[in-house]
Formats: structure tokens, C-alpha cells, sequence
């Protein structure tokens, strides 16, 4: 019984074998088309089933005799003039056409963004012109009031120009400035003209620094002038005037003195 069991699966694993494995059919007149309609030179000779003796294979007439110039013409897809060629090519120029055109937009989209950069005034903090050097030259304008406006000065001098309304001038030159200096700022301009709005600017704010310097020396001159004439009209220092000599004589005797 053991022994017809082993015959009866050596038996069925034969016949499952034979079963699993398949035959490869080739077909030599199929393999010539292929080689000749894909990559092989055209070659007439290949064109299989052949006349035969005299002419007189039937296979050849019944292939060939519905399609008579097909072996005499070159058709296959990847010839040089085969549709498949035509298709690659045409591809292959419409990928570059693509190209050329992504290049195109990316360069258009660079010069949008750098005219943006330019032109945008919410970005004009971040210029570097700006950063390395207007920033530090207008930063005083930008902390411009009493304190820093009579820094230095002596309180008479101090009072004086709040008094005589000139400290309430600079203050307010200088706020129309850093009012202006803001717009440039802010608004959407050229980078050039911007640039070129702050090289005026800081002109302006060099000037109107100089004019107040000079404001409060004058006016500390002033009151020294002033002061110098209250005491030679003083009783106990009228000694010190010659009798009949002019206030323009006096003033000019003074000035000298205080320049010594």
C-alpha cells in the first residue's frame, strides 16, 4: 500500500511538472518583422515567406500579393523618416520650447521680484545702504527734543532759547524732517530715488544741525554782551567808561575784551 501511495504522487508531480512548463514557439518570419520594423536595416531579403523557386511559393502570393510595395518601402517607426523618429523629435522640441519658456517666466519672475525689492517701501528697512550707513547718520534726528537739543548749554542759554521761541523752531525743523525721511521710507520708490531723497535729507538735517549750533553760540555771545554792558553801566564800574566815549565804542571794547 506504501508503495502504490509514493508511485501514485511521483506519478502526479510528473504530470503537474509537464503541465507548468510551456514550449516556446518562435516564429521566424514574426522575429524578422520586428527586428526589421525596429532596429534592424531594412533588408529586402528578410521578407519572409520568399517567392521560392520561380516564383511559385503560394505563401509568398498570399502575404505579399495584397501589400506589394511594402518591401520595397522603408517604413519602419524608428527609420529616419519613420513616425516614431518624427514623434521623438517633435517631443524632444516641444521639451525644449517648454524649457526655453520656464526660463523665460523664471527670468521674468527674478526681475518681478528684484523691481519689487526696489520699488517696495515695506522693504526699504532691510537695504543695506540703509543698514551700514543712513541709519547711524539719521539716528540723532530720530532722537531729536529738549534734552538733546540744549545738551552742553548753560541754563541762562537754555532759558534764553526757550524764551525767544528758537529751541521750539528746531524742534519743529526737525520733526518736519523726520516726518519727511519716514515718507521716503514708506513709500513705494525707486531705489535710486530713494537713495537720493536720503542724501538730501541728511544735507538738510547736517544743515539745520549747524544753523542750531550756531544759534546757541550766538546766543551765548549775546548774553555774554549783554551782560558784559549791564555791569559797565553799573555805578561802581562806570570808572572803568572814559566820559563821552559812544555805546559803539563801548560794544567794541567789550567784544575785544571777551576775545582775549
Amino acid at each position: 500500500m506504501k508503495n502504490i501511495l509514493i508511485l501514485v504522487i511521483a506519478l502526479f508531480t510528473v504530470i503537474y511538472g509537464r503541465a507548468q512548463s510551456v514550449r516556446r514557439l518562435t516564429d521566424q518570419h514574426i522575429v524578422n518583422q520586428q527586428e526589421r520594423m525596429v532596429f534592424k536595416q531594412w533588408d529586402k531579403k528578410k521578407f519572409t515567406p520568399t517567392k521560392g523557386f520561380l516564383g511559385l511559393n503560394p505563401n509568398y502570393w498570399l502575404t505579399w500579393a495584397w501589400h506589394p510595395n511594402y518591401p520595397k518601402n522603408d517604413l519602419r517607426p524608428l527609420s529616419s523618416s519613420g513616425a516614431q523618429t518624427q514623434r521623438l523629435l517633435l517631443v524632444a522640441a516641444m521639451s525644449n520650447t517648454e524649457e526655453a519658456y520656464s526660463r523665460h517666466a523664471d527670468t521674468l519672475r527674478n526681475t518681478a521680484l528684484s523691481e519689487m525689492l526696489n520699488y517696495a517701501g515695506a522693504v526699504s528697512e532691510a537695504d543695506p545702504l540703509w543698514q551700514l550707513y543712513y541709519s547711524h547718520e539719521f539716528q540723532p534726528l530720530y532722537q531729536v527734543n529738549h534734552a538733546s537739543a540744549l545738551q552742553g548749554s548753560a541754563p541762562e542759554v537754555s532759558e534764553y532759547l526757550i524764551r525767544t521761541g528758537l529751541l521750539q523752531w528746531y524742534l519743529d525743523e526737525g520733526a518736519a524732517l523726520a516726518e519727511r525721511l519716514n515718507g521716503a521710507r514708506s513709500t513705494n520708490l525707486d531705489r535710486g530715488s530713494r537713495i537720493m531723497a536720503y542724501h538730501r535729507m541728511l544735507d538738510e538735517y547736517r544743515q539745520l544741525s549747524s544753523i542750531w549750533e550756531a544759534k546757541k553760540q550766538r546766543a551765548k555771545l549775546f548774553l555774554s554782551l549783554a551782560k558784559t554792558n549791564a555791569d559797565q553801566k553799573r555805578p561802581d564800574k562806570a570808572g572803568i567808561a572814559s566820559p563821552g566815549r559812544t555805546d559803539i565804542q563801548i560794544a567794541e571794547d567789550v567784544l575785544r575784551k571777551s576775545k582775549l
